[in-house]
């Protein structure tokens, strides 16, 4: 069971980067937009050193992770190494099946656009995966462990660097497009995984709770805390129940409360995260 659990999430990684390396190749690159990336420094310093944007992506991922084994350790994980291996690998499937790519929209706002949307869904696969994108996320980790920024920050502060750097072999309207695009970029991809991690805590007060309480711990697998409730007005003691659920169990236990208890008394509130066991508690279903 845990080899295709491995299996699969390796699954995933690889179409979260199969989707990102298509939306640097055909969108970012042809585009000119310098995003704050390992990408993005790849081809300022494609100027310099006069080899394919996929060699110079390869040459600095292995830097980077050089640098993150003897700066951090092994905290970056097998993961990121993949991932740092296999970008320019299809980066340069991609140079091969289409050599010479030019814009699909010949609009780099559009260009950018396309790419941010392409590449935060790509990202949102393998963060949710617990995969780096490796590059500057190594980098942005260095920062972190030694200069004690918060990690958000050392990936804003590489990401602009990188963008910055731009100004040497290209115009003011690429930086503008980069620094704009590099800061949608980590809002959509936010949006995202928040989206992902998102719950629904449910309080219920119903005269059917231990029918509500079975069938949340039996049918939905998921646990529920009891609180015992006193009314304001009546002063009758009545149990409330409390339960997490992601967004699926929450839609199928509303219909259950509308077909069991019209009458009962429900508050729902939005829960960003949730750590700990409640994370397993549903994998079994």
């Amino acid at each position: 069971m845990e080899k295709k659990k491995v299996i699969k999430e390796y699954i995933y990684i690889t179409s979260g980067l199969m989707i990102a390396a298509a939306a640097i190749y055909f969108f970012m690159i042809p585009g000119n937009i310098v995003m704050g990336s390992i990408t993005g420094l790849a081809m300022v310093l494609v100027h310099v050193v006069p080899v394919p944007i996929s060699v110079m992506t390869l040459i600095l991922n292995i830097i980077c992770l050089v640098l993150g084994y003897i700066l951090i350790g092994r905290e970056f994980g097998v993961k990121t190494i993949y991932v740092s291996v296999l970008l320019p690998f299809m980066l340069n499937i991609f140079e091969r099946i289409f050599p010479n790519q030019h814009s699909l929209t010949n609009e780099i706002i559009l260009d950018a656009l396309a790419f941010i949307i392409l590449v935060s869904i790509g990202q949102v696969i393998m963060f949710n995966q617990n995969a780096s994108s490796g590059g500057l996320d190594v980098i942005a980790k260095i920062m972190n462990k030694y200069f004690y920024l918060d990690l958000g920050k050392s990936v804003t502060i590489a990401g602009m660097a990188v963008v910055f750097s731009s100004l040497f072999f290209y115009d003011t309207v690429t930086l503008v497009v980069g620094a704009l695009g590099t800061y949608f970029n980590g809002i959509v991809v936010d949006e995202y995984i928040s989206g992902f991690s998102r719950k629904k805590k449910v309080s219920i007060l119903s005269k059917k709770h231990e029918e509500l309480k079975d069938y949340i711990m039996n049918d939905l697998k998921r646990g529920v805390t009891l609180y015992t409730a006193k009314g304001g007005y009546d002063k009758k003691e009545r149990e409330e129940l409390v339960t997490i659920l992601n967004k699926n169990e929450y839609a199928l236990l509303m219909k259950r409360i509308r077909d069991t208890d019209k009458e009962a008394f429900v508050t729902v509130a939005t829960i960003s995260e949730v750590v700990g066991m409640w994370n397993m508690a549903g994998r079994n279903k």
